[in-house]
């Protein structure tokens, strides 16, 4: 599937899981959810995929984990909060930036609508 195609795809069941649970859970129902309805379009999703990082050529397992990467060309960053903040986004950007991958999607479920808790960033 074309990266811009994955990406409405990706945007479509985020709606669709959004409008279902609604606010208030916890980041990994979110997740779960998500990464259930993106395989029923038949995307390569990888749920908690762990990044290293690479320092002076050495891959160091720092802890990052990538919340889903979707087609091994797109990150999406769950979050359940109050409000999205400079940090939210540094987070996806560093992910972007370690994986090699161009595209992101930030998305806060914990809004009353979903439309104001997306971001997506290109790196």
């Amino acid at each position: 599937m074309e990266r811009e195609e994955a990406f409405k795809t990706i945007l479509d069941c985020s709606f669709k899981v959004h409008t279902a649970l609604g606010p208030g859970l916890l980041e990994s129902a979110y997740e779960e959810c998500l990464y259930y309805e993106l395989r029923q379009f038949g995307l390569k999703v990888e749920k908690q995929k762990v990044l290293p990082l690479v320092y002076e050529d050495v891959k160091l397992d720092a802890g990052y984990r990538i919340d889903l990467m979707i087609e091994d060309k797109i990150i999406v960053e769950l979050k359940s909060v109050e409000s999205l903040t400079d940090v939210h986004m540094a987070q996806l950007i560093t992910y972007l930036k370690l994986s090699g991958c161009k595209l992101g999607l930030l998305a806060n479920f914990n809004v009353k609508h979903l439309k104001n808790g997306i971001k997506r960033v290109i790196y």
